[in-house]
């Protein structure tokens, strides 16, 4: 009697064990899963970004002598996200796991109808708590403001950097400032841009001084600074 109760208790012992490696197991990857989820809003600036989380369907792993490792197998979707867990020991194992999570943040919305090619300012967007789980381009309202829509957007539209533009600062045909600075020296020639650009982007500008077409950088609103070639009256 005394063996048999010895080895009942042996059985429920091992049972608890094996139950309860279950929920560490789960633990370590909601715990990879929230890391990566944290690591992918901060890279895309999401304000107060909140996280839950579900392994789908999570199978027994057998027993590993040391700690497993959890990495993350494609990510690119909160809804559906997957990750390896795996096993050194000789002979080791390797299993992966569906992942689900919902991700909500305060992002950037259209307090109104928002017309295309509308200047964003202040007034037209506020912050507002959303589930953005399939949206990867959400934006905040200090990013928005002074760019323009591409198209007409709703009140109440979560707004997404693909929707948006930088502005137009310089316009085709339009006279330009070519300016040019070298150590403490500045010079600036007229000129006349023969392509439209926002900031930052490469226009062809003529000089009205001696005809020459350069590549230009655009700097400010009709403003533009050399790329390739130093500027010469």
């Amino acid at each position: 009697m005394p063996e048999i109760r010895c080895a009942s208790l042996l059985m429920l012992l091992v049972a608890g064990t094996a139950q309860a490696a279950e929920p560490g197991l789960v633990g370590k990857i909601e715990q990879a899963a929230r890391a990566q989820l944290a690591r992918q809003a901060e890279a895309s600036a999401l304000a107060e970004p909140e996280f839950t989380i579900t392994v789908v369907n999570p199978r027994a792993a057998p027993a590993c002598r040391q700690p497993v490792s959890v990495e993350p197998v494609d990510t690119r979707s909160a809804a559906r996200m997957r990750f390896a867990v795996q096993c050194r020991d000789t002979p080791g194992w390797r299993y992966e796991y569906i992942v689900r999570a919902k991700v909500s943040a305060k992002v950037a919305v259209t307090a109104g109808p928002v017309a295309a090619g509308q200047l964003l300012s202040d007034d037209d967007l506020v912050i507002e708590r959303r589930d953005i789980s399939s949206l990867s381009d959400t934006i905040g309202v200090a990013a928005a403001v002074g760019q323009a829509s591409r198209r007409s957007l709703r009140a109440g539209e979560v707004l997404r950097q693909s929707q948006l533009a930088a502005p137009i600062l310089v316009k085709r045909g339009e006279p330009v400032v070519m300016l040019a600075r070298v150590d403490a020296i500045e010079v600036s020639t007229a000129g006349e841009a023969l392509d439209s650009g926002a900031q930052g982007s490469v226009v062809r500008v003529r000089n009205v001084a001696n005809g020459r077409v350069v590549r230009m950088r655009v700097t400010a609103a009709g403003t533009v600074e050399p790329v390739e070639v130093a500027l010469t009256r």
